[in-house]
């Protein structure tokens, strides 16, 4: 993958790090709190990971059991898909949009997080979605929440931060999320796909999962949303970012 340089007029954050961090939280308030737009790179994959699915180019597996993908048809998918994200400040949330269809709470599964990660390591599914992506801070502010934000969307952002957390303390916040939303959830099975998870994210050719060298690498581990957002606010202003 050739990695492109963006410079934007506006100031672009972004906030990279695995599933369960704490990002989206801290990036939707930081968001609402500088009137900015909000990517969330996570929903895209997710997306077309749950667009393949349905499609069915995920259902081929070896005899091992892992997956068989065809690149250029993941690639074409991609490309065909109109994603809107929209912001909701009276029920605090980001509603998103796949061909004028609503799908926030169907990508937001740990199955459909699989198949975001599987999805997620060829160089040409990256490609189709970058040119949107970074498309997106040409009209103004933009916090990005993702996994290569800072290193390969926006290497020239204004602002980089890492954020991180044990798969054990992110097991927890799923678990409970889970059980606030009423379903049933098993702690050692999701420690178990956010282990695997991470494992692919990070080892992947494609754009792995890791710091940039120039971001603020924060664990959130031991830390409230709040206390997050905080830390990662006083950092934005050390940088020039006015709120």
């Amino acid at each position: 993958m050739t990695v492109e340089t963006h410079s934007s007029k506006y100031p672009v954050i972004t906030i990279d790090g695995p599933s369960g961090s704490g990002k989206g939280t801290v990036c939707f308030k930081l968001a609402k709190a500088l009137n900015y737009q909000l990517l969330d790179s996570g929903a895209l994959y997710r997306i077309v990971g749950l667009q393949a699915y349905q499609a069915g180019l995920l259902s081929n597996v070896d005899k091992a059991g892992n997956p068989i993908l065809d690149e250029e048809k993941l690639a074409i998918l991609t490309q065909s898909l109109d994603i809107q994200f929209t912001a909701n400040e009276a029920d605090n949330l980001i509603e998103i949009y796949v061909n004028g269809e609503r799908v926030e709470s169907k990508i937001r599964t740990e199955t459909v997080g699989g198949y975001a990660s599987q999805v997620a390591v060829f160089p040409a599914v990256r490609e189709a979605l970058l040119d949107l992506q970074q498309r997106m801070a040409n009209h103004s502010g933009l916090v990005a929440d993702g996994r290569d934000m800072g290193t390969v969307v926006f290497p020239n952002a204004d602002v980089k931060v890492y954020l991180t957390a044990s798969a054990e303390a992110r097991a927890k916040r799923r678990v409970a999320q889970l059980q606030l939303a009423g379903e049933k959830a098993d702690y050692e099975q999701i420690l178990a796909e956010i282990v695997a998870r991470d494992e692919r994210d990070e080892n992947r050719q494609a754009s792995p999962s890791k710091p940039a060298p120039d971001a603020l690498v924060l664990d959130s581990s031991e830390l409230d949303a709040q206390v997050v957002y905080e830390k990662i606010k006083s950092y934005c202003e050390q940088q020039g970012i006015c709120f």
